[in-house]
């Protein structure tokens, strides 16, 4: 039953990629990030405001600190998922998004002193050449011809604010509340992504979009986080971290039902190739060379 959390929420994020990827065309990218944030806050707001208030001091003295968190979680790893979205597909938003516990491996190492080890090094060239595989549709003579697709560039830049945004959250401990945390980094991203909401052209909410801006709200942004917090409680960060591996292929099965997807070689070689380096990196643990030290 413990593992119900964890594959709960890695279902309801790997349907969300899909989602993103069905809100191109229905709803601007910048209203479906706004709307769902601002949503997800309102809804939030009776059951948070007395837990805010008992721990505004703690929260007060650490604002700058909340910001940077929710400008790259909530603000731009999401919102430039939407905009991703309008040029590549869901499996290879699934794919590169599978990046992020190595690139958050990466920057730990780099950042807070962790140890490298032989499974890292090894699995970041893996990984590295799995996403090459999916970004060039298996030819990497057109990718050096063309480059990277514009959509590939932004979701490997969300997936890296994502992976800093782990990283700074080890890095700093707020020792607040899991869910005071979030409540705040969502209001962050509300603030963050007016002005662009305010600029941008839009549809406005439809039939057809309202039901894209509900799951993003409502299970992505407020279930979702709620259930992967109880599975660190239950199996510890370790394990609940393993479950991510399964996210790149989860979203390419829902994409392939719901969106007729076609699931080409090369999406089947380079998400091979990127979810073993992730697997390699986390269990080749044979450390290399001294500490890292931070200054």
């Amino acid at each position: 039953m413990q593992y119900a959390y964890p594959l709960l929420a890695i279902f309801i994020w790997a349907g969300n990629t899909v989602i993103t990827k069905m809100s191109a065309g229905a709803i601007f990218p910048a209203e479906i990030g706004f709307y769902r944030w601002l949503l997800a806050g309102l809804l939030f707001t009776p059951f948070m405001l007395k837990p805010v208030i008992a721990h505004w001091p703690k929260i007060r003295a650490n604002l700058g600190k909340i910001f940077v968190l929710g400008v790259l979680g909530m603000a731009v790893y999401q919102s430039l998922a939407y905009f991703a979205a309008t040029r590549t597909s869901a499996t290879n938003m699934g794919i590169i998004l599978s990046l992020m516990p190595l690139m958050s491996l990466t920057m730990a190492i780099i950042s807070l002193g962790q140890r490298l080890t032989a499974g890292a090094l090894a699995g970041a060239v893996l990984s590295f050449a799995g996403v090459l595989v999916v970004v060039s549709s298996g030819s990497l003579g057109v990718l050096l011809e063309h480059g990277v697709n514009l959509g590939d560039a932004m979701m490997l830049i969300a997936t890296l604010a994502y992976a800093i945004y782990n990283t700074l959250l080890k890095k700093w401990q707020l020792r607040l509340p899991p869910l005071v945390l979030l409540y705040m980094q969502v209001w962050v991203a509300v603030i963050v992504l007016f002005p662009l909401f305010a600029v941008s052209p839009k549809i406005g909410l439809t039939a057809q979009n309202i039901p894209l801006v509900l799951y993003a709200c409502l299970l992505a942004s407020m279930v979702a986080p709620l259930v992967w917090m109880q599975a660190v409680a239950r199996l510890g960060p370790s394990r609940t971290t393993l479950f991510f591996n399964l996210l790149p292929i989860i979203t390419a099965l829902i994409a392939a039902v719901v969106l007729h997807e076609q699931l080409a070689m090369y999406h089947l070689v380079g998400g091979m190739l990127t979810l073993g380096g992730v697997i390699l990196s986390e269990r080749w643990t044979t450390v290399l060379g001294r500490r890292i030290r931070v200054a």
